[in-house]
Formats: C-alpha cells, structure tokens, sequence
C-alpha cells in the first residue's frame, strides 16, 4: 500500500512502552508500515526529525507522524506547536493519537496545526482498524504536496 512505491515511514511519540508495542503490531497486522520510530517525548521527536542530539537520525523523514499528548518533559501540545511552526517540519501529516477526550486538547491540537485528532481506542482491534483507517486514508487517497520527501537531506 506504500505511496507511489515508496516505503512508507511513521514515528510515533509516546511515553506508554504498551501503547507503543500495540501500534507497532496493529500497524504490523494492518500492513501498513516499513518502518516505525518510536520516541519517549515531545523533546525527543524534535531531536529526532532535526537530527540533533542522540535522537539524530539523518536518513529519515516520516511520512507521518502518531504523537500523544501526555508526556513528560516536552508534552505533546508544545511539540506540535513547535513542528508547525518550523518551516521544514510544518508540512508532515501529524495525527494526535490519545487517551484526552478533553474539548480543550481537541481544540489546542487543531488550533497549532494537528492534521487529526483520535482518542485511543480501548480495544486491540480497534487500534487495528484505526492503523487500516489511517493508513489508506494517508497513503492511499491523500494527496500531499510534492517535493515533500526530504528537504533536510
């Protein structure tokens, strides 16, 4: 299902080791991804798409971006805001993927820039069916602005 055949690439923010090893087996159940990038935090997510610090990684650029908002150290509120400010980050798709129901959090995600909001589900098969959701939704019917590969590199 990868874009025009390039692989495709998701780094996920989130503190919650479960959280992190469910997606990483819906995202394996759903045949979605080639790679996944698990970070601890806000902080680390930066470190990792600016490739600084021990988080460098400069042979990636996601196509997407799962990032939770409860975190410590940087959360993922100030995170956000801090990608869609950042001239070559603002453009990769971030979907805010976490337990918040809270209106505020919904309304603060999209107000800096989330490109989506999801609540966690409760159940394995329904992360499954979300990862399927979000994967042909971004991968499949999505057109996203060309050139965006990796202007870093």
């Amino acid at each position: 299902m990868p874009r025009q055949g390039k692989p495709i690439t998701i780094v996920m923010a989130d503190d919650d080791e479960d959280d992190c090893q469910f997606a990483r087996e819906a995202l394996e159940q759903a045949r979605i991804v080639n790679e996944l990038h698990v970070v601890e935090d806000g902080e680390a997510l930066l470190e990792f798409l600016l490739r600084e610090g021990t988080g460098a990684n400069p042979t990636v650029r996601p196509d997407l971006i799962l990032l939770d908002l409860n975190m410590p150290r940087m959360d993922g509120r100030e995170a956000l805001r801090i990608l869609k400010d950042h001239v070559e980050l603002r453009q990769i798709p971030v979907v805010v993927l976490t337990t918040s129901k809270a209106e505020e959090d919904i309304f603060r995600s999209y107000d800096f820039g989330a490109n989506s909001f999801i609540t966690k589900p409760v159940s394995f098969s329904g992360l499954v069916q979300i990862m399927k959701d979000l994967g042909r939704y971004w991968f499949e019917i999505v057109e996203l602005p060309p050139g965006t590969e990796d202007p870093l590199r």
